[in-house]
């Protein structure tokens, strides 16, 4: 029986197999935690601090309200466009995005607004095509790789999944994205890397993903599924595993070091597949 590690490479090797990027990969470059976000919102309504401490805070809530006080997000967006952007050079030198481009995979999501993901099949020399909305989608061919902005575009201010009632109206699971999204995942083998298992969002999306397979009647055919974890959590094991996706982890110092050691084994894994 083969591994899990093993398993997963396969379906690399095949490309039947589909990224998912969440903020721990762009934080491995430098950008700014969403604790960064919060404190430069707060300032810029002025707020006093011990107002947003609170268990029912959220930086999609305090989002929505900066939204409500200035009419639109776009001075927010401007900021965060100027805050979190890295160099092509620190980009070019990071081991995690190297590896992204060199396991080749045909669809990339992610929830970042960065761009870090292009710029580095960028300086790689690795031809893409970025699909942020519905008019986007009319651009995909099956020849290069799609980095879908999962949560929007800097590019886009529309296109933002930000504040809290953007959020909600994804809950549906029904705009653009999430109708490609279904049909990309229903068939591969998915790897989420970067990510908190206490983000709700993607645990909504991880469940939704196995509803869809329970309801078909055929969840036994269902493509294995995949997320890594720096650290190993019994009940995280558990709770995904009922929903028909493996943990993967990797013992080292720091998570982005751990990421690294990772891709690096499943990139090994991959050649010898």
């Amino acid at each position: 029986m083969p591994s899990a590690l093993e398993q997963l490479a396969q379906s690399v090797k095949e490309r039947r197999a589909i990224l998912f990027v969440g903020a721990g990969v762009s934080m491995s470059v430098g950008l700014p935690s969403w604790e960064k976000l919060i404190e430069h919102m707060v300032d810029e309504l002025g707020l006093d601090r011990d107002e947003v401490d609170r268990p029912e805070s959220s930086y999609q809530a305090l989002a929505e309200y900066y939204r409500l006080k200035h009419g639109s997000l776009g001075p927010l967006r401007s900021w965060m466009d100027r805050e979190w952007s890295v160099s092509r050079e620190k980009v070019r030198g990071s081991a995690i995005h190297k590896l992204i481009v060199s396991l080749d995979f045909p669809i990339i999501y992610t929830t970042n607004y960065d761009r870090n993901l292009e710029v580095a099949f960028e300086v790689h020399d690795r031809a893409f095509v970025k699909v942020a909305n519905a008019k986007d989608i009319a651009k995909v061919n099956g020849e290069v790789t799609q980095i879908i902005k999962y949560h929007g575009d800097f590019d886009d201010d529309a296109s933002l999944v930000l504040a809290e009632s953007d959020y909600f109206e994804r809950l549906s699971f029904e705009s653009p994205l999430d109708v490609k999204f279904r049909a990309d995942a229903l068939g591969r083998t998915v790897l989420f890397i970067g990510y908190s298992m206490s983000d709700m969002n993607i645990r909504l999306l991880l469940y939704r993903l196995w509803e869809t397979w329970r309801r078909s009647g055929y969840e036994k055919n269902r493509p294995k599924s995949f997320v890594f974890m720096p650290q190993p959590s019994v009940v995280q094991e558990a709770v995904l595993g009922r929903w028909g996706i493996d943990m993967l982890t990797e013992e080292a110092d720091r998570p982005e070091d751990a990421l690294v050691a990772f891709l690096s084994e499943l990139k090994d894994a991959t050649d010898q597949a």
